[in-house]
């Protein structure tokens, strides 16, 4: 039995805008990311020989993707859901992409992402993201159909070099 509707296909292609950071590579924020992932390497905070084709001090690898924080003034999406029983605090898209309206009576399951580099960001660089769909297909699984959604998101400094890519596949299966 198919459950993939034929108009989820038309959302194959879409990009969103692009989505600048709130804030630029910021040395207390690499500096807490270091800390945190437990990676204190000196090129993350000063001129050394590990950074030196980068121009100075860089941010981790996987820095980028977490920059992408609500900024101040913006509505906080926990506490307008408070009184939403379901809400899970998951986001259904990401980077700007709209919501597969076929799709959106599915529930949704992580599938997983893949993360391709290309160069680590400077400190003071400002980054941004551009989302899109890059591929809406049916799988037959043994407990049914699903549905993956793949998307791809570019992290990219604000003269559009590209940092990093991540292709995060979502899986959308109807509820029972």
């Amino acid at each position: 039995m198919a459950i993939l509707p034929e108009a989820a296909k038309a959302y194959i292609g879409v990009q969103a805008e692009d989505e600048i950071a709130c804030d630029p590579v910021e040395r207390g924020q690499v500096r807490r990311h270091a800390q945190a992932i437990g990676d204190e390497d000196p090129m993350y905070w000063q001129a050394c020989a590990g950074n030196a084709r980068y121009g100075g001090p860089v941010a981790q690898p996987f820095f980028p993707i977490h920059m992408f924080r609500r900024t101040y003034g913006t509505p906080d999406p926990v506490e307008e859901n408070a009184a939403d029983l379901d809400y899970d605090g998951a986001l259904k898209v990401r980077g700007g992409l709209p919501e597969i309206e076929p799709l959106s009576h599915m529930s949704v399951m992580n599938g997983g992402s893949e993360v391709e580099f290309f160069r680590l960001a400077r400190h003071g660089e400002t980054v941004k993201l551009r989302a899109r769909y890059v591929d809406i297909v049916e799988k037959q699984t043994s407990k049914g159909p699903i549905i993956l959604v793949i998307s791809e998101t570019d992290y990219l400094t604000g003269d559009d070099e590209l940092l990093l890519r991540q292709r995060h596949t979502r899986i959308r299966r109807p509820v029972k």
